[in-house]
Parts: structure tokens; C-alpha cells; sequence
């Protein structure tokens, strides 16, 4: 089990303290006493119980008691005047009161409450300040405008997110909280962030307010409130004074001039916005052809009402994508040449979209102009979830271990209830398998089919390569035969994946044709 703490973690199977890449010397007996305490967190616990739990029951002073309870402290940065992780309750007994995640072998955070949430894969937390910024709440009586709210909160997790002194959770992960009734303190827990914004939008005619509210964590307490008033045509000026106020509450000192240079300067039209927001639902699980032809209609409605909008131009890869992971009727060669036009539209912008250069990699039209894209896109913003995991697939399609666990691991940190997860989570069983990890490829895989969504036949292809690895074959074959109902064309004389190092290529090959794919 592992506990992880604002920067800190703790391994109890290895007997490991660690704060970020350091480790931290312990005796065992302080290392007992600071497990006792957080496995008891839920409680406090007296003299009397601490004695029995780590003396045994024998005698021992309250200067023995409170020596080891300061080392503890020390350990973790903590002090008695302080009493950040560890309380003392006079008359009473202590209590550890920090923000704790659960990590088991398996990755599965279970939260204070036992809610039990898929979360990164022993990647430690960051010495950063971590941030979530949840969808708003649209008080103005037209259903339509949601889709706005969401647009104005994109925008300020992707402005935050350039900010390089912040690590931002996804806009995958915050948004699974959309339309539902949450306490803070509880989604603090499950997306280990210490910071949480909220907040509203209300539309009338062409006048809008905004009120949004930062929240500490581990207090419950408002560090800042504000509200925004501005008309219409002012919303990219309005969300970018949101974005800065933010920053500023977090971190007083830091620069305006930089302030203002990691947000930038926004541009778009909300008709665009919009029409790209109403698609974006449907991509992230798409179950049908119809529902991604769908969103495909919505995203180029948005780069017809405005060319320069250019998120618009990766929710339309992303249709291009999964009409070609399902083996969906399609154009490929229009569908390649559309790819490329996107990238050259983006180069053109002068920005950036990680996903046209995955789909670049992935189409092997450009390999190395796709991996050139994803990269200026993680310098750019190196908190983008989404570009670190098409990094880390990438790298493990190319035969990588280490290198795409590293990516993978931090962009499931990044977004913790990501719905896309599973793709990760294969992306780690294929690491894992190309160092010769074949149990813990299979146990990762294992994983990622059930959360497989009901269209997925390039996933189950590479999870029938990890299953083949780890010498199970009964569930390899009960793949195939999935896929087989979701391509029922497909045979091994049409098999390929040029996407895949010649290597993996031949593997997966063996792989599906052991598992049953025709001739």
C-alpha cells in the first residue's frame, strides 16, 4: 500500500518515505508510528493506543513518546507549532489530518470514504500546487448555454495549465463531476489537488457575469471570490481575467508579465465554441458510427464559423481517428489527406494540437513531423494530459518501457477519472510487456478491458498482444472473437500496423493469428 500526501509518499511494502524523488530516512520505529497514525487517520487515537500498537504494551515515558511523535514530524516536514499533517489534541490523543490518496498494487486510489477511484499508477504527487477547476454551473435559463459554461471553463484550465509553476488537472477528470451535487473535500481526495475553482455563469441578451471561487482543500476555506461582469463580445477578455486571478491568489509573487504570457491571447467566436462543445460529449466514448459522425458534423460547423478556432481541429482528428480504430467505413486516403491539412492549418495558427500529431504518428503519414507536433506541445503546456499519453503510446509502440511508463504514469496523475483511461492503462500493459513484464502487462490489461468502451477494436488488438505475452490465451481468443464482431471483415491477409516497431509488428501478428483471426 502506498499513502500519498500533498508532495510526500509512503510505501509500506517497501518500508519507503519518500517527498517527490527523495527518500527520507526513517528509523522503523518512526516509520510504524507515522504508518499507525495514517492508517488510523479517520480517528484519534490515544497515548494508550500508541503504546500497545508500537511498544507492544510496555512502559514508556512522555518524553519517549514525544521525541518519536517530533521525529515523525521532521520527517514530514511537519512541527509542533505547526501541526500540519499531525494534530495533538490535548487530553485526548493525535490525529494525522493531511490529505492522504491510496494507492494499492493495482492503482486503485481508495479515498477517506472508501470510494474507490482509478488513479495514476505509483506516480507520487507534485511539489507543485496541484488544481482542479470543476465545470460551472449555467444559471441562465437556457439549457444551450452549457455549452458555453464549458467553453469558459476549458479555456481557463488550458490557461492555468501553460502556467508552469501549476499542475492542472485534465479537463477529462474535473468534468465527471458535471451535474452532480459534490463536497469539496471529497473531490480534493479522489484528484489529490489542494486547490479547487468553482463557480457560475448567467447569460442574459448580450450581457454575461461570471462568479467563480477559489477553495482550499484541506480547510474548506475561500482563499479568493470574484465576480465578472462584461458583455459578449468581452468573454475571451472576461475568462482571461478569471485565469490571472487565480494565479494571483495562489501565487502572489509570481510576475504579472508572466502571468499574463502563459495565458495568452485568446481567439474564437462563441457560435464556434459552441457547436465544438455540443460535439465534444460524443468522442470521448463513442459507441456508434452515428454518434461519431455526429460530433464530426459539430466539429466542422465550428471550423466553418470560425477558421481560426483551432481546438475545433483535433475534435475533428479525433472522429478521423476513431472511424479508423474501428475499421468504420471511411475515406482513408481523404481521411489522411484531412489530417494533414489540419496540421498544416495549426502550423499555420502558429499552435499546436498533440492529438493531429498523434493521428500524423499513428496513419504513418508523418512520423517524425507527428512526434514534432506532440513535443512543442508538452513544451508548451507541460500539464496537458492528453499530449503526454499520446507521447507515452507513441514510445510504447516503438518498443519503449521505461520512457512510456514515465508519460503515462504522469498524464493518469494529471487526470485522475479520465474517461479515455483505459487507453493508458493499455498503454502500460504494452510498456510493461516490452521489458519483459508479461504478468504485470497482463494485470494492466486486465484492467483496461473493463473499462473498454463498446467500440474499441484497435485496443482489443493490443490487449490480445499482452494476453498472448502473458501465456493467457483462452483470454486472447475471447477477444478475438470480440473483435470479430465489431469488424467482421477483418482477416490476416488485410492485417496491418505500420504504427507499431517491426518487432511488436510481428508479435501482434502471431498474436491475433493464435487467437483465432481468419486467413
Amino acid at each position: 500500500m502506498r499513502y500519498l500526501f500533498e508532495e510526500y509518499a509512503f510505501d509500506t511494502e517497501r518500508r519507503e518515505l519518500r517527498r517527490g524523488p527523495d527518500m527520507i530516512p526513517t528509523t522503523p520505529q518512526v516509520f510504524d508510528l507515522l504508518h499507525y497514525l495514517i492508517r488510523n487517520r479517520d480517528r484519534v487515537v490515544s497515548k494508550d493506543d500508541l503504546i500497545k500498537a508500537i511498544w507492544n504494551g510496555r512502559s514508556v515515558s512522555d518524553a519517549a513518546l514525544t521525541t518519536r511523535l517530533n521525529s515523525v514530524r521532521s520527517a514530514i516536514g511537519d512541527s509542533g507549532e505547526e501541526q500540519r499533517f499531525i494534530k495533538t489534541l490535548p487530553r485526548k490523543g493525535f490525529r494525522f489530518v493531511g490529505v492522504v490518496r491510496e494507492v494499492t498494487e493495482l492503482n486503485e486510489a481508495v479515498s477517506s470514504n472508501g470510494v474507490v477511484q482509478t488513479t495514476t499508477p505509483a506516480a507520487g504527487l507534485s511539489d507543485k500546487p496541484a488544481i482542479a477547476v470543476m465545470p460551472f454551473e449555467n444559471m441562465s435559463a437556457d439549457p444551450e448555454q452549457a455549452y458555453f459554461a464549458d467553453g469558459l471553463v476549458d479555456d481557463i484550465i488550458t490557461a492555468l495549465s501553460r502556467f508552469r509553476a501549476f499542475f492542472v488537472i485534465a479537463r477529462n477528470s474535473s468534468f465527471t463531476y458535471k451535474g452532480k451535487v459534490v463536497d469539496i473535500r471529497q473531490v480534493g481526495h479522489e484528484l489529490g489537488v489542494r486547490y479547487v475553482l468553482e463557480g457560475s455563469v448567467r447569460k442574459a441578451g448580450s450581457q454575461l457575469r461570471i462568479n467563480a471561487q477559489l477553495i482550499d482543500v484541506a480547510t474548506g476555506g475561500h482563499l479568493w471570490a470574484d465576480r465578472f461582469d462584461g458583455a459578449l463580445g468581452d468573454i475571451f477578455d472576461l475568462q482571461n481575467r478569471v485565469a490571472q486571478q487565480v494565479v494571483g491568489a495562489i501565487a502572489p509573487e509570481v510576475d504579472r508579465a508572466e502571468i499574463e504570457r502563459a495565458i495568452g491571447e485568446r481567439i474564437g467566436k462563441i457560435d464556434a465554441v459552441t457547436a465544438y462543445y455540443r460535439g465534444l460529449p460524443l468522442i470521448f466514448y463513442p459507441t456508434t458510427p452515428e454518434n461519431n459522425e455526429t460530433a464530426a458534423r459539430c466539429f466542422e460547423q465550428a471550423i466553418a464559423l470560425d477558421p481560426s478556432f483551432t481546438p475545433a481541429y483535433g475534435g475533428a482528428a479525433a472522429c478521423i481517428g476513431w472511424r479508423r480504430a474501428n475499421n468504420w467505413c471511411g475515406d482513408i486516403a481523404g481521411d489522411n489527406a484531412r489530417v494533414l491539412g489540419f496540421a498544416e492549418r495549426l502550423k499555420e495558427l502558429r499552435t499546436n494540437d498533440a492529438l493531429v500529431g498523434f493521428l500524423l504518428f499513428w496513419f504513418a503519414l508523418d512520423f517524425h513531423g507527428g512526434i514534432d507536433i506532440i513535443e512543442r506541445a508538452i513544451r508548451t503546456n507541460p500539464s496537458h494530459a492528453p499530449a503526454l499519453h499520446y507521447r507515452g503510446l507513441i514510445r510504447g509502440w516503438q518498443g519503449e518501457s521505461d520512457a512510456a511508463i514515465a508519460d503515462l504514469e504522469l498524464a493518469m496523475r494529471l487526470s485522475p477519472r479520465d474517461p479515455a483511461s483505459y487507453q493508458a492503462m493499455l498503454g502500460l500493459a504494452l510498456a510493461h510487456h516490452n521489458a519483459g513484464r508479461h504478468a504485470k502487462a497482463g494485470e494492466w490489461t486486465d484492467k483496461a478491458v473493463r473499462a473498454f468502451p463498446p467500440a474499441f477494436y484497435v485496443g482489443i488488438a493490443q490487449a490480445i498482444l499482452c494476453y498472448n505475452g502473458a501465456e493467457r490465451l483462452e483470454d486472447a481468443r475471447r477477444l478475438m472473437a470480440a473483435g470479430l464482431r465489431l469488424s467482421p471483415g477483418s482477416r490476416q491477409s488485410t492485417f496491418a500496423a505500420p504504427h507499431l516497431s517491426p518487432k511488436l509488428r510481428a508479435e501482434l501478428f502471431e498474436a491475433m493469428t493464435k487467437a483465432g483471426l481468419p486467413e
